[in-house]
């Protein structure tokens, strides 16, 4: 079985599947784009923990096999494709329930919600982001997402 089969039938970990909102101007394609690239996704200590168990291994081995050390933080290492350790084509992220704040948060990160500019190079990069929709949307979805992601993640733990 997947680790991601929704409820609902077929497989994916998409935010349906999960029973998060749907944003008008957010849709995500599990395409992994966002999931690409050597790491800026750190942890927080309580991440650690949360994605350890769901994982079913302890915090040390999930910070040895998963983790490295930089700069007195936490990173999620990526593979040899350069995506994040997690990711897995065609099947999408391995810890989508229980995955990294900073995950959780994409694409509503402050510079984009912040700088028209930011945002429109966003767009480009990441197709789940509403070309027709205008900033304004985008900042008040992000506001309703932001809420909603606090209290899925206090939920969790």
């Amino acid at each position: 079985m997947a680790l991601c089969e929704s409820p609902l039938g077929g497989m994916g970990c998409g935010d349906a599947a999960l029973g998060i909102l749907r944003m008008t101007t957010f849709d995500c394609k599990m395409c992994g784009d966002c999931c690409y690239g050597e790491g800026g996704i750190f942890l927080k200590e309580d991440e650690k923990g949360r994605i350890s168990r769901f994982l079913g291994i302890n915090r040390s081995d999930f910070l040895t096999r998963f983790c490295e050390e930089r700069n007195g933080r936490t990173y999620v290492t990526t593979g040899k494709d350069h995506f994040c350790v997690f990711y897995e084509k065609g099947q999408g992220c391995r810890v989508h329930p229980v995955k990294p704040a900073r995950c959780a948060l994409w694409p509503y990160y402050p510079a984009n919600v912040n700088d028209r500019e930011t945002w429109e190079m966003a767009k480009l990069a990441c197709r789940g982001i509403d070309r027709e929709g205008s900033f304004e949307d985008f900042v008040k979805d992000s506001q309703t997402a932001i809420q909603n992601k606090d209290t899925a993640l206090v939920e969790k733990s």
